[in-house]
């Protein structure tokens, strides 16, 4: 028996209740479409853990195949341009270049936290932060998306290379604390 698409089984569900059967409609969501709790799952991982994944999948988003660019370098050219490339810490979108949104890497589980997956780097890909917000806790045949294969860091290293030259330049930069945390998680990571 081939199971129904997920409207049909909405609209089975509110045919049934249209009758005055809410067991059956309950009954019917429970076996086809049932509801799982989804648990808030906030992950942290160090600057070091991150760039590690990152340099892993060569700076490329794994689900668009586009390249990413080092935060540390966005965080850079936010010092370096602050009116022309403004970053907020809060992220408020208002105050931040989309380049953040668009380009930043961050970790995302494959398989989601809140879903059955496991927090451990064979789970873990690199995505932008916009893709990261849109994935959300849904798996990747939800969404229609494909996992891309790593990019070639000898190709692309996501201006990991352009980011230690500048500081080496002016090492005064580190000052600026989010600035050094990258700085040494290159080196770390290295």
């Amino acid at each position: 028996m081939t199971p129904k698409s997920k409207e049909a089984v909405v609209a089975s569900v509110c045919e049934l209740i249209a009758r005055g059967d809410r067991e059956g409609a309950s009954s019917i969501l429970a076996s086809e479409f049932p509801f799982a709790p989804v648990e808030s799952a906030e992950r942290r991982y160090s600057e070091t853990e991150a760039l590690r994944v990152f340099r892993r999948d060569g700076f490329v988003d794994r689900y668009s195949g586009e390249r990413l660019v080092f935060p540390g370098t966005l965080r850079l050219l936010s010092v370096l341009l602050p009116e022309s490339f403004p970053f907020h810490p809060n992220w408020k979108v208002s105050h931040t270049h989309p380049a953040f949104w668009l380009l930043s890497p961050t970790i995302d589980h494959v398989v989601p936290i809140t879903r059955g997956g496991r927090d451990e780097e064979a789970n873990w890909v690199s995505t932008s932060q916009l893709r990261n917000s849109a994935k959300g806790n849904w798996f990747l045949e939800e969404l229609g998306w494909k996992l891309v294969p790593p990019g070639n860091l000898r190709a692309w290293d996501g201006l990991c290379a352009w980011f230690t030259e500048r500081i080496e330049a002016e090492p005064s930069l580190l000052q600026h604390a989010p600035l050094k945390r990258w700085h040494l998680a290159l080196r770390r990571a290295a």
